[in-house]
């Protein structure tokens, strides 16, 4: 049997199930560089934590609800991913191409907590300094860079998940 067939035999339980795994585990991940080795997350490391989490929290529904939810929790899970691969893209375009003159701006709490969501977001994705630093690569691939993959990843098995929902 080819690998292709048998992914496309997963049930949705096990799709979602795949996801939940893997956002915790990165998420675990990260916290061991944020408190072991000490790499404290930028504003965009922090957004895309959250997709991790958001992501996450809607695998497990989609694999627990019953057949009648897992395509809209797919659905959910698909907007999820390529909301944040977009973060984690544009976290990767910053890296990639400094701004010529970084400035060092609020940190993410400090920007939600005085400023309304509206003016808020622009800030956040204006990025800041910290967040065109490169502390930490695997294969040549940066934090943001992993998180674009997975994802990415994610949305695929998300679409797999919405297709076997039916």
């Amino acid at each position: 049997m080819k690998l292709g067939s048998t992914l496309q035999a997963l049930p949705r339980r096990a799709w979602f199930a795949f996801i939940a795994l893997a956002c915790a585990s990165l998420l675990g991940y990260g916290l061991v560089l944020q408190h072991i080795e000490g790499l404290e997350p930028c504003p965009l490391c922090v957004l895309q934590r959250y997709g991790f989490v958001v992501l996450c929290v809607v695998a497990i529904v989609g694999a627990l609800a019953p057949r009648l939810l897992g395509r809209p929790a797919a659905v959910v899970a698909i907007l999820v991913a390529l909301a944040s691969a977009g973060v984690a893209a544009w976290h990767v375009h910053l890296q990639l191409n400094p701004p010529e003159f970084e400035t060092c701006g609020p940190g993410l709490g400090t920007l939600i907590s005085n400023f309304p969501l509206g003016r808020a977001l622009p800030k956040i994705f204006q990025g800041s300094g910290e967040c065109t630093q490169i502390d930490w690569r695997f294969l040549g691939l940066t934090i943001p860079g992993w998180s674009l993959i997975w994802f990415l990843v994610f949305g695929g098995a998300s679409f797999a998940a919405a297709r076997r929902a039916s």
